[in-house]
């Protein structure tokens, strides 16, 4: 729970504290007192007088009722001071910031539970333990630094790591990102992540909260409600990017399916965030790059100025702004390098530099100084001045229609003083509809010009390639989804039906070709047999070319197990005796030969998440490549063209070099109607179709494989 008391609390003990200023307990009261708390503030410290101006108490029997309690001691002594604190001194709130609990003995576990069962018992709110503390603009109940500028419409920051939060704020500060609060929820015993944007959500104010929220996750603890609370602040007209550590370890899974193979809980999680509308980031740069994006956009826009948004973005009527896709930037740089590196970077995230030609770009050259390129990047020279360069934004600004986005590179080889061109900036970045970046690169050189741009409000991205790589993850991050479930043309009575009959695992193929009939996914006719007489009857009536493959082995080509392209009856009868031969064989499977692009679609069920559905090219590619994009089941027709759009091979499917592309709408049909069949048959564990053989009319299911677990 969160409460007054936490947020707002009218006194404050810190347990601990201390006039060492270089401990916590000392630098919690420091930052306490710097920080501009103006409530009671009140240290408990059995050996001290005095701490840092204030009176300490030696007990906390002593003290008189209070509304938070920062506990600074040692683990062992913090179950007894909750319990104290809360039944006799109505305590409220905890903020604990000591460590050795559950992340590192079995007995420190069980005196957090001690901890949360009491503050569960007086209806306290608890932080940690674990953690750094907590900062806003009420108090700042954290013992590290630095301490960024605090302000309504900066960024709300939680993360799961104390360290990793401290190092995220370096990042920040650096950069000029401003902050409205920072949660350190260490252990999470009662307070998460997941509650925290709860809080958020239910509590929203357009007008006065932050649009803006930054994650670092280690755990997602439930990811139904951080799905529903992220998707609900976004289309609320919030921005939510965030890290999730430790998500690449797939664990202990049995590679039995090429779905299995590839699926981790790294799938589930970017699922997860697919479906939020929460941008992935995987640095603390390109995290905190992110957040100053976001921010260098809601500047041009105020907040009641909702507008219909690409779909990059949020849904009508929740964006802060909106933006072209793919987005048209120009570069303007007095350094050819850095806009070369730029360009590289901007058109290998999908956004385009467009070339400026014909009389506009002419008349802005004749206008700069003599050897000034116009092309796009936009150089200025070295010798550019102030001037020049908002020349180069107003045409940018006011000629060129082609534009969405002006990038500015500019820094100083220590020189000369660059006050002015930043002041210029400063007052377009204000003036100027189309969004700024600007890209000030000499951090030491023009240190003071820099700092004083940034004191003015603004965000820097010193690096070009980072914040085009950001940028990136900002602009194919797909709306929030639908929740609803699409049963259109799905017979859900008919799948149940035939689930419920089955025994637990690997399912036959006339078992997995119902299951896909019934979800409406077109399968190829075939037969399956362990007499040769009636395997070479089926194919003499569906005609030749057909397929043979092994029924039995898991992977059938990596034991032999697939002919393709059979014209006799001769050779299928030989086929079918070798195949028979194979170890685990217990019969041989005849289709009709189609051709066609080979695609790939997979499910498996994470725990917590619920399905998880892969798509990509199939075949042998599939684990070759794992070139994958996942949701999260259900899904809808959004989410599935998002999946298929979001895959490296989308121009293979799209159509190149003179080859046709495939009926991508009648693949995003198959995939929403796979995410239903697994939303009424949650016992379905692990399933593949490898491969669906598509043309641009139709596609059809070949080979698929569904295990059953109950």
């Amino acid at each position: 729970m969160i409460n007054k008391e936490l947020l707002q609390p009218e006194s404050i003990v810190v347990i601990g504290g201390s006039n060492n200023v270089h401990k916590p307990g000392g630098a919690v009261v420091r930052n306490l007192m710097q920080g501009g708390y103006e409530g009671t503030l009140r240290v408990v410290n059995p050996k001290e007088d005095e701490v840092q101006g204030i009176k300490a108490f030696h007990d906390a029997r002593e003290l008189p009722p209070t509304d938070l309690a920062i506990l600074v001691v040692a683990a062992k002594y913090c179950p007894d001071y909750v319990e104290l604190l809360a039944k006799e001194k109505h305590v409220r709130a905890f903020i604990i910031i000591s460590a050795g609990f559950s992340e590192e003995t079995h007995e420190g576990a069980l005196l957090e539970q001690r901890i949360l069962q009491t503050c569960e018992e007086y209806g306290c709110a608890l932080i940690g333990p674990n953690c750094i503390g907590l900062l806003n603009r009420w108090h700042h109940s954290v013992f590290t630094k630095p301490i960024p500028a605090l302000n309504p419409r900066g960024v709300d920051f939680i993360s799961g790591s104390g360290a990793t939060a401290v190092f995220i704020l370096e990042s920040a500060v650096t950069k000029g990102l401003p902050f409205n609060s920072v949660w350190s929820i260490g252990n999470g015993k009662q307070i998460g992540i997941e509650t925290v944007l709860e809080y958020m959500d239910e509590h929203f104010d357009a007008e006065r909260d932050s649009l803006v929220k930054l994650l670092y996750i280690e755990n997602i603890a439930d990811p139904d409600k951080l799905l529903y609370h992220a998707t609900s602040l976004i289309r609320k007209g919030c921005r939510i990017a965030a890290i999730k550590a430790g998500s690449s370890e797939s664990g202990s899974r049995a590679a039995s399916s090429h779905t299995g193979a590839i699926a981790s809980s790294d799938s589930a999680v970017e699922a997860l965030f697919r479906k939020a509308g929460i941008v992935r980031c995987y640095s603390r740069e390109e995290l905190t790059t992110v957040g100053c994006i976001f921010k260098s956009l809601e500047l041009i826009v105020k907040s009641e100025e909702f507008a219909t948004a690409t779909p990059s973005w949020a849904a009508a009527n929740s964006s802060l702004f909106t933006l072209h896709s793919p987005l048209r930037v120009a570069i303007i740089t007095h350094a050819g390098g850095p806009g070369v590196m730029l360009t590289d970077a901007l058109s290998k995230g999908g956004m385009q530099v467009p070339p400026l030609t014909g009389p506009v770009a002419d008349e802005l050259k004749s206008k700069l100084l003599p050897g000034s390129s116009v092309s796009n990047p936009i150089d200025i020279l070295a010798t550019g001045t102030a001037e020049h360069l908002a020349l180069a934004i107003d045409y940018c600004e006011q000629k060129f229609d082609e534009i969405d986005a002006i990038m500015v590179i500019f820094g100083t080889p220590g020189l000369v003083k660059i006050f002015e061109v930043y002041d210029v900036l400063h007052k377009k970045i204000q003036e100027c509809r189309k969004p700024i970046f600007p890209i000030l690169p000499s951090v030491s050189t023009a240190g003071p010009e820099v700092q004083e741009f940034l004191k003015r409000g603004h965000v820097n991205f010193s690096d070009e390639v980072t914040l085009a790589t950001a940028l990136t993850q900002v602009m194919k991050t797909p709306a929030p989804a639908e929740q609803n479930v699409v049963v259109n043309g799905v017979d859900v009575p008919r799948i149940r039906r035939i689930i419920e009959t089955l025994p637990e695992g690997w399912v036959s193929p006339s078992v997995v070709h119902d299951l896909l009939a019934a979800a409406g996914i077109p399968t190829v006719p075939e037969f399956v047999s362990e007499q040769k007489d009636e395997v070479l009857a089926f194919a003499e009536k569906t005609g030749f070319p057909v397929v043979a493959k092994v029924v039995g082995p898991v992977h059938k080509s990596d034991v032999g197990g697939v002919a393709l392209n059979i014209r006799s009856r001769e050779v299928l009868a030989a086929e079918f005796d070798r195949m028979m031969q194979i170890p685990d064989a217990c019969g041989v499977m005849v289709q009709k030969m189609l051709k066609g692009t080979e695609l790939f679609l997979g499910a498996k069920y994470e725990e917590r998440f619920g399905h998880v559905v892969l798509c990509g090219l199939g075949g042998i590619f599939v684990e070759v490549l794992r070139d994958v994009s996942s949701g999260l089941a259900p899904l809808s027709y959004e989410e599935a063209d998002s999946m298929i759009r979001s895959l490296r091979a989308y121009k293979i499917l799209k159509g190149t070099r003179g080859q046709q592309g495939i009926n991508e709408r009648r693949y995003a049909e198959i995939i929403v109607r796979l995410s239903t069949l697994l939303r009424f048959a949650t016992e379905i564990k692990e399933m593949d179709i490898n491969p669906l053989l598509a043309d641009a009319d139709t596609i059809t299911a070949v080979d698929a494989r569904i295990r059953i677990e109950k």
